[in-house]
């Protein structure tokens, strides 16, 4: 399957106001090469393992397969990832005939607030609420698997 998302920042907290879903997420990877990242990832009550494939120029598609495992045995993968477990909470806002997934960072990426929104194609048009701020689609620093790697507070 093919992802198309595009990714930007977040100029403000009013989406919290607008969301219709909240839920924590620990994430860590198995691999983080940019040609296939392998991620597990604690939602709320359930896991996933995730591979997804390199971006294509754009940096707004790329292939993803992903598979609900259970959570203790995602726990027992977490303890076998990469350095540099992401820490977040996922806010999901409907705008228009999309929905926004709005990630706040904690640990080393507190501060940083990112959007995406996945797309059918990658010219579809889409709202964009006023608290969308710039586009960072094709900035590889905003991929998760390179946050965990060199976290946000490590910028300035």
């Amino acid at each position: 399957m093919i992802e198309i998302e595009r990714k930007f920042l977040v100029t403000s907290d009013t989406y919290k106001k607008e969301a219709f879903s909240q839920k924590r997420i620990k994430q860590g990877y198995l691999s983080s090469v940019p040609e296939r990242t392998v991620r597990v990832r604690t939602k709320g009550d359930k896991a996933f393992i995730t591979i997804k494939g390199a971006s294509n120029e754009t940096g707004m598609s790329r292939f993803e397969w992903e598979k609900e495992i259970p959570v203790d045995e995602a726990n027992k993968l977490l303890l076998l990832c990469e350095k540099g477990v992401i820490d977040k909470t996922r806010f999901e806002v409907k705008i228009g005939n999309h929905i926004y997934e709005i990630d706040e960072f904690y640990g080393e990426n507190k501060g940083l607030v990112v959007a995406e929104i996945e797309l059918h194609s990658e010219d579809e048009t889409f709202e964009k609420p006023n608290w969308l701020g710039k586009e960072v689609t094709n900035d590889n620093r905003y991929y998760n698997s390179n946050l965990s790697i060199n976290p946000f507070t490590n910028w300035r």
